[in-house]
């Protein structure tokens, strides 16, 4: 005899009237990375897919992200020289203030979200200046460093800030600082519950950013750590963040859950490079059907209570949802 469950999956029209979770293009934004130089674009051997882009290339490469429906990016920097300060991203004319107005000019309503770090500035790779004393991140230095980083950005025209460091108190920062200098109405993504992750390798060759020593342990989050993840987004959004984030995404879904069972913010879902590489690994050696473990796997994370989902699948599955 049917039972209830099993009446609502006799076919595909009562199945799809009674699906709770759906994925839209409105959902996704799309990393991409501009280099400095002329060169078009390079591939990155560990992420199929992925590029590094000089200037033109990135704002044809947004052209083409409009006609399938991507309707933001979130915009990463890779100077030609860096150094211990990551001073390149605080000039006016710094690679990623050049690109936003190269992108603004051909495409004035083209969604900009920046990243805001120093890793791929500084010659040693971590997110901020380093103390003399201690050769760890000095935080306060960091946040003021930050702030002359995001005025930069928005400057040259970016609608909203992602400042991805960990530094404490960086979104009351960015906020206040903001706010004085007339760009009140500029919403913070903040990356509120970034883990210490070993998915992030790929990012690093993408990048460029893997410190010369050491590692990031003592910034940004424990992996082990569920309470104190929650509690960090809780007082990004009472410091003035108007999104969290949880990144990674796949391994972190109980930490979307439990942030959104705490929270009336929109949450952002970081599916990280690492997470991305292994898809794409299994798909090339006819492990899985690619389309459909994409799909399910960015399915989760909106399931898991993500409003919106970073990820390099973003091209793939907006095509996949025409």
């Amino acid at each position: 005899m049917y039972k209830r469950f099993r009446r609502l999956r006799t076919n595909k029209t009562i199945r799809d009237l009674v699906c709770e979770t759906k994925l839209s293009k409105d959902d996704f934004v799309y990393p991409l990375f501009v280099k400095e130089g002329r060169f078009d674009k390079i591939e990155v051997a560990s992420m199929p897919g992925v590029y590094q882009m000089d200037i033109e290339t990135i704002v044809k490469e947004c052209g083409e992200l409009i006609a399938i429906g991507i309707k933001a990016i979130l915009l990463f920097g890779i100077p030609e020289k860096k150094d211990n300060i990551g001073s390149e991203c605080m000039g006016e004319y710094s690679l990623i203030s050049r690109t936003i107005r190269a992108i603004k000019q051909k495409y004035p309503e083209f969604y900009i979200i920046t990243d805001l770090c120093f890793c791929e500035y500084t010659s040693h790779g971590h997110c901020g200046v380093l103390d003399d004393k201690t050769g760890q991140v000095n935080n306060d230095k960091t946040l003021e460093n930050s702030l002359t980083q995001a005025l930069v950005h928005l400057k040259a025209g970016a609608n909203m800030i992602a400042p991805s460091g960990m530094m404490d108190g960086i979104i009351a920062t960015l906020r206040n600082g903001m706010d004085k200098h007339g760009y009140s109405h500029i919403p913070i993504m903040s990356y509120s519950t970034k883990f210490a992750s070993a998915f992030y390798g790929p990012f690093r060759d993408v990048a460029q950013s893997a410190p010369d020593k050491g590692d990031r342990k003592t910034y940004q989050m424990d992996v082990a750590n569920r309470a104190e993840a929650l509690e960090e987004s809780l007082e990004d959004e009472a410091q003035g963040a108007d999104i969290l984030m949880v990144k990674p995404a796949l391994s972190f879904l109980d930490i979307i859950r439990d942030i959104k069972n705490n929270t009336n913010l929109p949450i952002a879902a970081y599916n990280v490079s690492g997470e991305y590489a292994m898809l794409k690994l299994a798909g090339k050696h006819g492990l899985i059907d690619y389309d459909k473990v994409m799909y399910e796997k960015l399915l989760s994370m909106k399931r898991a209570g993500a409003s919106i989902i970073i990820t390099y699948h973003a091209k793939e599955i907006c095509e996949m949802l025409n």
